[in-house]
């Protein structure tokens, strides 16, 4: 635990090493539009634990973690958020959030994936969203994030049917019917590009499809040339449903919104090479257009279509005309940059993925060629709200998901994640400043969770979970602390810095510095 003199001494000392990097121009949490948000989120499945409690049944991601794929650890237990939600939210007023959000579990909800509701997992669902807010904080809430109910997926292999159109719909409408008169903010998927490309082509998320040479996996089920692109298709068309059931049903009465997650990355070309630029606007196209252009223009991007040829679905004229403009908001998650080198070869072979469709390489850096090591750069969070602003016409946006990776058991002095977590808000402050129509900003995560890619061996936590203690206590990082006064305003500001030394004078547990 930081004891406050070791508190204040670390902020007094990262604060001049943020000056530093931060440039002369700085940023309060004043200097950001009216009605703004600043929260942090989590997800059902990464918190809850209690997996076979009160009425809840397997998702797909609780088998794919008991199947071995996250270092050998489960959600059974998790956080225990389904027990701790109460002091988790007195955790989230103590750090001063606006907004939280989280995800509801679709199978703890409706067991059976359709069909009669779950009237514990009602309770637990109304239970949090009250008490988030009776203490004044936005539940944010997104209706799937990567956990079909496995009956779903046994019954009809999940979003690579159509009958997940419906299944989802009528879920979405227990959701609004029971929490709408309190949740303003609806997601309906979240990262629908990383669950097509994780579950489906490379098979290192849930359900782990994919086809016996892609990337030399060796998934005993699936074909990574085809089921990415059928899964988006359906992912596309249950959303645009889902939002047209809230405006025709709901939208009047509770006066919320609706829009869908993309995972981004900064994108640069490896060389100032045509080839590698347009290789880098492909990257976008597949990682972005796949989901926006159709939400955008009724259609997928052209060279989406090109060279995916008939492996991709068409839009019929009406599914077309029901997926455009199907949104009030999008969201982005970001994390990191990467370099693109052109790969047109790659386009050529008969056998092709969707990553072999990019037609590009994807490289850690300018010097460092090993595939899938992205550099963790504040810049590229910029890049794409500036590329959304450009692209799409500064549609309404929300910063979902930002953080910084580090070992579970690494120091609470986590001086890199707030240096980083400045860095961004920066970044994101200049964005707004420059145009962009960005409403709200979430740090993943609020409290260590289990993450699918590392079980619990890393974490991206504002809050330490002790696991060796059975009770899984919560202990506040150097960020959770940062962040904490950030919200509070509770700098004292003098050209931009805070005058640090009155300060810590006159205040032994001082613990905020100015960016």
């Amino acid at each position: 635990m930081l004891t406050p003199t070791i508190t204040s001494l670390l902020i007094f000392l990262i604060a001049h090493l943020l000056v530093a990097v931060s440039g002369s121009d700085t940023y309060s949490r004043d200097d950001f539009p009216q009605g703004f948000v600043f929260g942090a989120g989590s997800s059902a499945y990464q918190v809850e634990g209690a997996a076979d409690q009160d009425g809840r049944t397997p998702s797909v991601w609780d088998t794919f973690a008991h199947a071995g794929h996250a270092h050998g650890a489960n959600g059974d237990i998790a956080c225990d958020g389904y027990h701790k939600y109460k002091e988790d939210v007195r955790l989230m007023v103590d750090t001063g959030l606006e907004a939280y959000r989280f995800s509801i579990s679709w199978s703890r909800l409706i067991p059976n994936g359709r069909g009669p509701v779950n009237p514990k997992g009602l309770q637990y669902y109304n239970n949090l969203i009250n008490e988030l807010i009776s203490h004044g904080i936005q539940p944010h809430v997104t209706l799937y994030h990567f956990d079909l109910p496995q009956t779903l997926e046994d019954e009809y292999q999940g979003w690579l049917s159509r009958k997940i159109v419906k299944d989802f719909t009528d879920y979405a409408n227990v959701c609004f019917k029971e929490f709408g008169d309190r949740v303003l903010h609806w997601t309906t998927v979240n990262e629908p590009n990383v669950l097509v490309l994780g579950g489906y082509d490379l098979g290192f998320f849930p359900p782990g499809r994919c086809s016996s040479s892609a990337f030399g996996l060796n998934c005993s089920r699936g074909n990574s040339s085809t089921e990415p692109y059928l899964a988006a298709h359906n992912i596309l068309l249950a959303h645009a449903s889902v939002a047209r059931l809230y405006k025709n049903k709901y939208l009047e009465k509770q006066q919320g919104f609706i829009g869908l997650n993309i995972y981004t990355f900064g994108v640069i070309p490896l060389t100032n090479k045509t080839e590698d630029k347009v290789a880098a606007q492909r990257v976008r196209d597949f990682f972005i257009g796949w989901f926006v252009d159709p939400l955008m223009y009724g259609d997928y991007p052209t060279s989406i279509k090109k060279n995916a040829g008939s492996r991709i679905p068409a839009f019929t004229n009406l599914e077309s005309e029901w997926v455009k403009g199907a949104f009030d908001f999008l969201a982005v998650n970001y994390y990191s940059t990467l370099y693109v080198k052109d790969k047109s070869s790659s386009v050529k072979r008969e056998d092709r993925d969707v990553i072999a469709d990019m037609g590009v390489e994807i490289i850690g850096s300018r010097d460092n060629t090993s595939t899938f090591e992205f550099p963790v750069s504040a810049w590229g969070l910029q890049e794409v709200l500036e590329y959304f602003k450009q692209v799409y016409g500064n549609p309404p946006l929300y910063i979902h998901e930002n953080g910084q990776l580090t070992p579970r058991n690494s120091s609470l002095e986590d001086w890199p994640r707030v240096k980083y977590l400045n860095e961004c808000i920066g970044r994101l402050h200049d964005a707004i400043r420059n145009g962009s129509n960005t409403r709200g900003y979430f740090i993943w995560s609020f409290i260590d969770a289990f993450e699918l890619n590392y079980g619990y061996d890393s974490s991206f936590g504002l809050y330490y979970v002790d696991r060796d203690d059975p009770e899984l206590s919560r202990q506040p990082k150097l960020s959770a602390l940062w962040y904490s006064h950030f919200l509070k305003r509770e700098g004292i500001i003098s050209n931009g810095v805070m005058e640090q030394d009155k300060y810590l004078s006159t205040h032994s547990n001082a613990k905020l510095f100015k960016y």
